[in-house]
């Protein structure tokens, strides 16, 4: 059996603390699979800088003049973390057989990564990680990620149950992936849309080791907002039917009113024609907001505007061929890594 070329994506932003850890463990992990005839010697680990402001790239750059397995992707700006993660997916797949994804720090347990592989072999093209529970996870993390789940299920998005973006992707399904053009990438609704076949595999998600996540509660309703409007008109059906049931009860309460003036009975008082128009003026509000929404996500795909752009990529070319591409003090680092003085114009 011939064994497949396997890259691992690994997402940074701002990681310094966590990074060195992780490619140690990493490393030692994907030198073991060639050693036991996993995975062929060709394979590699990618991390992807997303415009990191602190040293990650710096520990990046000198990780991959120590170790030719690992490989580094500097993208110009930050450009959010599922570009970044299509970013490395695109450029992994040329020299990959399969590629795996796996966020920085390393809360997903890396140890499942040869039954990745395994599932792989055969003959799935997309292998989901789903965690088993969710023990670590506070009771508010954890109800409200088992709401989205539901609600994204509710408005017809089919997601992988507790699946984040902890999978394995074939070369074919990764060239399928390029395919889908839009600038609103929500690739856990997207990659389930492939339809090659698929397997599962369990794992118990572990705690941080170091730094902080790069998902506060803010980010997390941003990425849940983006998922539903990216994948599903529903919200704009559902505020349809809201702006129906405000008209039918506005109907009703007219019918009540005039049948109050007809009999007699008028009651004069400001508290039902102010609670109508506070109503019915939320209604359309929201209804205004949300349409708005879906515009604006059409008025940025109409630009086309490229996902990310990257700097510096070691993957495809050595990286001393770069030296005409890094600041003064990665300039620096290279020297010293190489016994040399930096170049001055």
């Amino acid at each position: 059996m011939i064994e497949p070329t396997l890259t691992i994506v690994v997402p940074c932003y701002n990681e310094e603390e966590m990074l060195p850890e992780t490619i140690r463990q990493l490393n030692h992990l994907v030198g073991k699979m060639i050693r036991e005839n996993i995975v062929a010697d060709s394979s590699k680990i990618l991390f992807v800088d997303d415009g990191s402001k602190d040293n990650t790239w710096s520990i990046i750059y000198r990780a991959g003049l120590q170790n030719d397995r690992i490989k580094g992707l500097k993208l110009a700006r930050n450009s959010g973390h599922q570009n970044a993660l299509l970013a490395g997916l695109f450029t992994a797949k040329t020299g990959s057989d399969c590629v795996i994804s796996i966020d920085a720090d390393l809360q997903d347990d890396i140890h499942v990564i040869p039954l990745f592989v395994q599932k792989f072999l055969e003959g799935n093209e997309i292998v989901y990680g789903v965690r088993s529970k969710r023990n670590t996870d506070t009771f508010f993390k954890k109800t409200t990620a088992e709401s989205f789940y539901k609600v994204m299920k509710y408005m017809g998005v089919n997601l992988v149950y507790n699946h984040a973006d902890f999978r394995l992707m074939s070369r074919r399904a990764i060239q399928e992936l390029e395919r889908f053009d839009e600038v609103n990438m929500f690739l856990r609704g997207i990659v389930p849309l492939i339809g090659f076949q698929t397997a599962t595999v369990y794992y118990e998600r572990k705690e941080r080791m170091a730094g902080e996540t790069k998902y506060p509660l803010k980010k997390m309703l941003s990425f849940a907002f983006d998922g539903i409007t990216s994948f599903s008109v529903t919200p704009i059906r559902f505020v349809l039917l809201l702006g129906l049931a405000s008209f039918f009860v506005s109907v009703l309460i007219g019918i009540y009113f005039l049948a109050l003036k007809f009999s007699g009975n008028t009651a004069t008082g400001w508290t039902s024609l102010i609670i109508s128009i506070w109503l019915i003026g939320g209604i359309q509000l929201i209804a205004i907001g949300l349409i708005g929404e879906y515009i604006g996500k059409i008025y940025k795909e109409s630009k086309r505007r490229p996902k990310f752009i990257v700097d510096i990529d070691s993957y495809s070319i050595p990286m001393p061929l770069h030296r005409k591409n890094l600041t003064l003090a990665e300039e620096e680092l290279f020297a010293i890594d190489r016994g040399q003085m930096p170049e001055t114009n």
